[in-house]
């Protein structure tokens, strides 16, 4: 799933971009409209790739990254390997 921005106005408070997230077309991964919310129950295992680099969910051990964990997401990094298949 794409999830570019933790927060709609995140590009704003850091100062790379006078435009909010859904200006931009992305939808936040927080937030009652965003994605972990959204998708709280798809039975799915759920990927989060495309990932700004202004997005705290990069760091280890930060509450956002521990937000999107516990709600079962896994944050994509270089390298991550994914095997699709049916379930048995």
């Amino acid at each position: 799933m794409e999830g570019t921005l933790w927060r709609d106005d995140e590009m704003i408070h850091a100062g790379l971009s006078p435009k909010t997230g859904l200006r931009m077309g992305h939808i936040s991964m927080s937030g009652p409209e965003g994605i972990i919310a959204t998708l709280h129950d798809a039975p799915a295992h759920r990927v989060f790739i495309h990932i700004n680099n202004s997005n705290p969910v990069l760091i280890p051990g930060s509450p956002e990254r521990q937000t999107a964990e516990e709600a079962g997401w896994t944050i994509g990094e270089d390298g991550l390997r994914l095997t699709l298949g049916a379930s048995t």
